[in-house]
């Protein structure tokens, strides 16, 4: 499921924005002033960001400089070309006017989010904070560190980093890594992923994979 983040002090449109947007299934998460939505872009990277710009506190414009590696379409009511080119210039992926047509808006998502898979399909490399992955070469590095993982291990943590901002569920955790390795069992999974956790842990001295309770496991940076 993709998660979108609306970043938006109009309580009317975001609450139109998040009941839609729920209805054609994905994630969404609420900020109402740019100081808010850097709290919380600190905790989650959402797949995609819709950004208003007259925020209380910093405004869309201060804080999209602030914005890396995730898709921003803004959505305004200032229509004069100067402001859409210099905020497209300035790293915005799209530019909706306000009032919108909901159809069109839902079209520029759908768009971006492909790129997004696109551009991920074709890049060998996994990024998570400082962990990076390589799907070719299968190896690991922390920083400047190489981890040494079993192949249960790299495909766990393959997973996990294919889906930064969601919990992978147990089930489809064994469904999915079953593609990388035929090791891992129900009754095995925890011993996996403890061995990972403590691999990782041992050279960042810090949890990058957090266990939600009766669903399955995500990453933490």
């Amino acid at each position: 499921m993709k998660h979108i983040l609306i970043i938006d002090d109009d309580i009317h449109i975001g609450n139109m924005l998040e009941e839609t947007l729920k209805k054609e299934e994905y994630q969404v998460s609420r900020a109402y002033s740019g100081t808010e939505a850097l709290y919380v872009l600190s905790a989650a990277k959402p797949d995609l960001i819709l950004l208003d710009l007259m925020l209380p506190g910093l405004n869309g414009e201060e804080i999209l400089p602030q914005i890396k590696g995730i898709p921003v379409i803004v959505v305004s009511a200032r229509v004069d070309v100067d402001s859409k080119v210099d905020l497209l210039l300035g790293g915005a992926a799209d530019y909706v006017t306000k009032p919108f047509q909901m159809k069109e808006l839902l079209a520029r998502i759908s768009v971006q989010l492909r790129k997004l898979a696109a551009g991920a399909a074709a890049r060998p490399v996994l990024v998570f904070d400082d962990i990076t992955l390589n799907i070719d070469t299968h190896i690991v590095n922390i920083a400047d560190t190489e981890i040494r993982l079993t192949r249960t291990e790299y495909a766990i943590l393959k997973l996990l980093m294919q889906n930064p901002s969601q919990v992978v569920t147990k089930s489809l955790l064994l469904d999915r890594i079953s593609e990388d390795t035929p090791d891992c069992t129900d009754s095995s999974l925890k011993m996996h992923i403890s061995n990972l956790r403590k691999k990782l842990r041992d050279v960042t001295g810090q949890d990058h994979i957090e266990s939600v309770w009766g669903i399955g496991f995500k990453l933490n940076p």
